[in-house]
């Protein structure tokens, strides 16, 4: 039995890297919503741009975990 080792570690750092993006658009994204909420409480109304910036950062973390559950489950394949 021979094992690959240079694919193992290829899988294992983009596995890594993927991770760690993820985690970072979706703090990205909290960090949005928390400052609409802070606009919002200082009374200068809610903040559009931060609101939609946030909601696409969900929406793309949501993609990313839909991707790796297709890959996944061999009946969506």
């Amino acid at each position: 039995m021979s094992l690959d080792w240079t694919a193992l570690g290829q899988v294992a750092a983009v596995s890594l890297a993927v991770t760690v993006a993820v985690v970072a658009v979706f703090a990205l994204g909290v960090l949005g919503l928390a400052r609409s909420e802070g606009a919002r409480e200082e009374g200068g109304g809610t903040s559009t741009p931060g609101l939609t910036q946030a909601g696409l950062r969900f929406v793309a973390c949501a993609a990313v975990v839909a991707y790796g559950i297709f890959l996944i489950v061999p009946q969506f394949n």
